[in-house]
């Protein structure tokens, strides 16, 4: 099961790879000669440094967008199809050395990618007509809660219990079905810019997951919603060719080094990491509610 999970995502990598190449070759060769090596070098730092820190679970997009602005090395427009586009193939590389080295569930971990699969396809024309900032507000509380709970159950305080060691759950298991049907919420809010990551991190780990079982979980989710996007955006060519090949290369190189450190920790580390995650995820998600009240009012 897990094997077809890892061949499908083969065929994602290596088929967006070729639509890729052809497109840049016929459509942006201009691009990759005018570049000075400059722009190759901010490039690759940005696809190195911001997918290393996708691993960890922070997520790629908002450090990568705040590096093309200070370079501004990329045009606005451009931008969303650059990281759609160039952070498949490292998410994907995310997905398929982490479902190979970390112990997950079989079943669980392919119900997962499909709940999320499900959500972000065929919930999104609801999803979008709720309130974000509403959705804002829930959801970081939610992250700070959870990433209290976990500090609490990882240093022994409290009525919390200890952390969970469960590689997953089976069909069998409330778990089991109450973390798909969440997934499902978590694809679907996919589709208003809310990354799937830590919510899905702290679904799992509040439900008795291991810390590393969360990995190949919440990153082969996200592995087989992104391909779809870049197909969109290589077919209009918003992306920038430099940046796009950057994340792609770099961010294989990034997601490599965090690869080796994750696997690397105890566990009681890990979950540490986790948390400041979790903390920074939520922080994130208020900033943006707070600013977006604010914008408001000044309108």
């Amino acid at each position: 099961m897990v094997l077809a999970l890892q061949i499908i995502l083969g065929i994602c990598f290596v088929g967006i790879a070729g639509m890729l190449i052809v497109d840049i070759n016929k459509n942006h060769k201009g691009e990759l000669k005018s570049a000075g090596g400059k722009k190759w070098a901010q490039g690759m730092f940005v696809g190195i440094l911001c997918n290393f820190l996708d691993t960890l679970g922070c997520g790629s997009f908002a450090p990568s967008t705040f590096l093309y602005k200070v370079f501004k090395n990329v045009e606005d427009i451009n931008i969303p199809g650059t990281l759609n586009v160039g952070d498949t193939f490292p998410v994907i590389f995310e997905a398929l050395i982490f479902t190979t080295s970390v112990e997950c569930e079989p079943v669980f971990l392919v119900a997962m990618c499909v709940a999320a699969m499900v959500g972000a396809y065929a919930f999104a024309e609801i999803i979008t007509k709720w309130e974000i900032n509403q959705i804002r507000l829930w959801l970081g509380w939610a992250m700070v809660a959870c990433a209290i709970i976990m500090v609490c159950k990882n240093h022994g305080v409290g009525p919390f219990g200890a952390v969970g060691e469960g590689a997953g759950f089976l069909p069998n298991q409330w778990q089991f079905w109450v973390a798909v049907i969440l997934n499902v919420l978590w694809g679907a809010l996919m589709d208003v810019g809310f990354g799937l990551y830590a919510p899905c991190m702290a679904t799992c780990l509040l439900l008795g997951c291991s810390g590393g079982t969360c990995f190949p979980v919440f990153m082969g989710s996200c592995a087989l919603l992104m391909p779809a996007n870049s197909i969109v955006f290589i077919k209009k060519g918003r992306y920038d060719a430099v940046a796009t090949l950057g994340n792609f290369i770099g961010g294989c190189i990034g997601v490599f080094i965090a690869w080796k450190i994750i696997t690397s920790l105890p566990m009681y580390w890990l979950i540490n990491l986790v948390c400041v995650v979790l903390l920074w995820t939520a922080y994130t998600i208020l900033s943006a509610r707070s600013k977006a009240l604010k914008e408001a009012k000044a309108a």
